[in-house]
């Protein structure tokens, strides 16, 4: 203890008596206790709301969505339903089946009425089956390959949008872009630099090709199937697997025909991709052209081979036809490729349609953009190929 004299408070000339005095203080146990527990859960807040919590203590709200019923429950992403807001409005949304083009299993999505809105038309696509006609698939061992049902056919459900009227009183030229699928840059170019009159042809490889043909769909371009068959030089020059081959059986080509057919859908025909000596081959090609036409396609022979009896197979199936009449970029210069458009435009002017053909080289893509935008001019109408197939066969 320590001992205090109160010198104010003595008399004089008496002895100060000290007194002992004891230090109290300023609050009891219990006080002291419930500060530190108040500091504990202070520190213990401060940590919960702003060291684990990223939005740093901001009020936060959470928002029950709800979306239309399906058969398989699939995660809506905020970028979809951001997307379908901006581009669709409620009263244009409609209700599709999506069907898996290996699997069959059905899937039911909410889409715009605006298919060909470049906005959404830029976004990537929900399905590669979104907007495939499900009455046209048929199961294969594959997956689903084209039918014809209900009157219906892949060739009339999945030609590009024309003004064929115009069409029959003009001049006109198609264009067919082919090789896609297989390499996505190339592809996605093609899809965005030409306008949806072009047609594009996708082979059966790369990664995702289903994926591709719904963006050149969703771009409102018409798109073709190219089919590998037998060239001269096989194996040594080898289109790739599952090519149709002239030392097969009718069954066998056409099984891997489905092959084929199941590796994405929405397309109006078929290619030959090379196949000098199969189309040449009335036997083994004269099946395939059947099959084709009974799944409600056209077909379309690159013009590659002088001896392809594709021609009269197709007539004796009435089935949708064309030939092409040029190979654009055969030389891969600006100066060629330029002459050959000179060339498709006199013979279109001269018989009424002219059809030509061209790889996705960035030098063709280039000058194909560049001389479409000067056709209007020069009295000539760019069609996508079914209006070409439409015009010769009325012709």
């Amino acid at each position: 203890m320590t001992e205090t004299a109160d010198e104010l408070s003595t008399p004089l000339g008496q002895k100060t008596e000290r007194k002992k005095r004891r230090f109290r203080l300023p609050f009891t146990a219990m006080q002291a206790l419930a500060v530190l527990l108040g500091l504990f859960l202070v520190g213990f807040l401060t940590v919960a709301l702003f060291v684990d919590n990223p939005l740093g203590g901001e009020p936060v709200a959470r928002v029950a969505l709800r979306t239309p019923a399906t058969d398989e429950k699939q995660p809506v992403t905020e970028k979809a339903a951001k997307s379908a807001s901006q581009h669709s409005p409620a009263s244009d949304n409609k209700t599709v089946t999506i069907i898996d083009g290996s699997s069959g299993k059905r899937q039911d999505i909410v889409i715009g009425g605006d298919a060909g809105d470049k906005a959404g038309a830029e976004s990537a696509p929900a399905s590669p089956m979104a907007g495939i006609d499900q009455r046209l698939l048929e199961k294969s061992r594959y997956g689903m390959i084209p039918v014809v049902a209900d009157g219906l056919k892949p060739f009339t459900v999945y030609a590009a949008d024309a003004d064929r009227t115009k069409a029959a009183k003009m001049p006109v030229i198609a264009i067919v872009v082919g090789g896609l699928g297989v390499g996505a840059a190339k592809t996605t170019d093609a899809i965005m630099k030409l306008p949806p009159a072009v047609t594009l042809a996708f082979t059966p490889y790369g990664a995702d090709p289903a994926k591709l043909a719904e963006r050149a769909r969703a771009q409102r371009h018409e798109i073709l199937l190219q089919v590998p068959m037998e060239p001269f030089d096989y194996p040594d020059n080898d289109p790739g697997p599952q090519t149709l081959l002239t030392t097969l059986t009718s069954e066998q080509n056409i099984d891997r025909l489905y092959w084929h057919l199941s590796r994405f859908q929405g397309y109006a025909g078929i290619a030959n991709f090379m196949g000098a000596r199969f189309t040449a081959t009335d036997t083994v090609m004269q099946p395939i052209i059947r099959e084709a036409a009974k799944r409600g396609l056209g077909y379309l022979d690159d013009g590659s081979s002088p001896r392809s009896a594709a021609g009269s197979l197709t007539a004796a199936q009435s089935m949708p036809f064309a030939k092409a009449d040029f190979t654009i970029d055969a030389v891969p210069t600006s100066a060629e490729i330029d002459r050959t458009l000179v060339k498709l435009e006199t013979l279109a002017k001269e018989r009424g349609t002219a059809v030509g053909v061209a790889s996705a080289l960035p030098i063709s893509i280039e000058r194909l953009a560049a001389w479409i935008k000067t056709l209007d001019s020069r009295g000539i109408m760019l069609v996508p190929l079914t209006t070409a197939m439409l015009k010769s066969k009325s012709g």
